[in-house]
């Protein structure tokens, strides 16, 4: 789950980590009052929505009075901002965050993030701060300070002295700076984080270390031992397909295809999607039921599939265990009896009780293509799709 910046970053003051002098504006009133709160300027105006890239498309405007903050807002609450991570259909402008613009002599990168390989949240840090840490990976690899950080054992104290000296960090800011990292991985632990950055990590003329951009994402499955953070939940940032689908613990993501996709796993999920593309199509979603689905999960999922209007073929494609192929095949016939499903349905059916599966479907009276290989179900997917273009 996804949070925004201005919630991130209360966060982080609650765990010691210094913040600009900001509020939160919902109108170009609150804007100015804001702004005339703060009462030097210059300011800084940003939008909160779940995406980043928000520099890039005016979604971040530095302005030297309350009457341009006010007009800033004006501008942009209401519409939807469109950047390289948001997709082409944008994320609406709700809210707006107002803070102090500092003036810093270094900007850090810091992030927190979990090396699935090694079963470890790993530190990341550079000197590099304010750019994307994938471009500096990129162009500066050597720049970008890495530490593996065993739960068995901690973070230790030698270790965040080796990130200091890393980003060469002056000897009498190492207090401050270890402090901050230190905090930032006891809120990743705290709060069940699968992401923790800050970017940038600004210090100050002063010598007074500032986080001036922050972002938390969390894990999903761990939700339920953070009420407090599910409550910070912006439904308006999310996809209401998404949306639904998470109503019923199903897994799902919209993608720009037109192939809806069910299946059962996430590798089975990817090798789908990457079957599709080989057959010269484009997946519409990634859809994994998981293995203990039940009817019901599979009826909505199929209703998930749908309802997206990009969708022209759907593609079923299980592998019978825990989720067996007769219960799915239920799941299916009952969706798109219910649903009065015209458009063209590909099942591959393997595993447990799939002959009963494959007799419900052939049964059904429905139009449904059953596949006999994976093969054979991409040779179907792909006559279905150029078909539907022909009508």
């Amino acid at each position: 789950m996804k949070i925004h910046e201005y919630q991130a970053k209360a966060l982080l003051q609650s765990y010691g980590i210094p913040i600009p002098r900001g509020y939160i504006a919902k109108t170009p009133e609150d804007t100015l009052k804001a702004a005339q709160t703060i009462k030097k300027g210059p300011f800084v105006v940003k939008a909160q929505v779940h995406t980043g890239g928000r520099g890039k498309v005016g979604g971040i405007s530095i302005v030297e009075s309350p009457i341009q903050a006010e007009a800033f807002a004006e501008e942009i609450l209401g519409a939807k901002l469109v950047t390289e991570q948001s997709g082409p259909e944008g994320k609406p402008v709700h809210t707006l965050l107002i803070e102090e613009a500092l003036l810093s002599k270094m900007e850090i990168y810091l992030g927190i993030v979990i090396d699935r390989a090694k079963g470890c949240p790993v530190i990341l840090a550079s000197a590099q701060g304010g750019m994307e840490i994938e471009e500096v990976v990129k162009e500066h690899p050597d720049m970008v300070i890495t530490e593996t950080v065993h739960p068995s054992v901690g973070l230790r104290p030698f270790q965040l002295n080796r990130i200091c000296y890393g980003i060469h960090l002056d000897p009498k800011l190492m207090k401050k700076m270890t402090a901050v990292i230190h905090n930032l991985y006891r809120l990743f632990l705290d709060k069940d984080c699968s992401l923790a950055e800050i970017n940038p990590l600004a210090v100050k003329n002063d010598g007074e270390i500032v986080a001036v951009d922050a972002k938390l994402n969390f894990d999903d499955n761990a939700l339920f031992r953070h009420p407090e953070i599910a409550a910070l939940r912006d439904l308006s940032q999310e996809n209401p397909l998404e949306i639904e689908a998470s109503r019923y613990n199903l897994n799902y993501i919209k993608l720009s295809g037109n192939v809806g996709c069910m299946v059962n796993g996430a590798g089975l999920a990817m090798a789908t999607m990457d079957l599709i593309k080989l057959s010269g199509a484009e997946p519409a979603n990634f859809l994994d039921v998981g293995g203990g689905a039940t009817t019901e999960m599979v009826r909505e999922g199929f209703k998930l599939l749908i309802s997206d209007k990009e969708v022209k073929v759907i593609f079923i494609n299980i592998f019978g265990g825990i989720l067996r192929c007769d219960i799915l095949a239920k799941g299916v016939v009952e969706a798109a009896s219910e649903l009065n499903v015209t458009l063209p349905v590909v099942i591959r059916l393997e595993g447990t009780n799939v002959t009963e599966g494959r007799k419900i479907l052939t049964e059904s009276g429905l139009q449904f293509a059953v596949a006999s290989s994976l093969g054979d179900a991409a040779a179907k997917v792909t006559l279905a799709l150029r078909d539907s273009f022909k009508l």
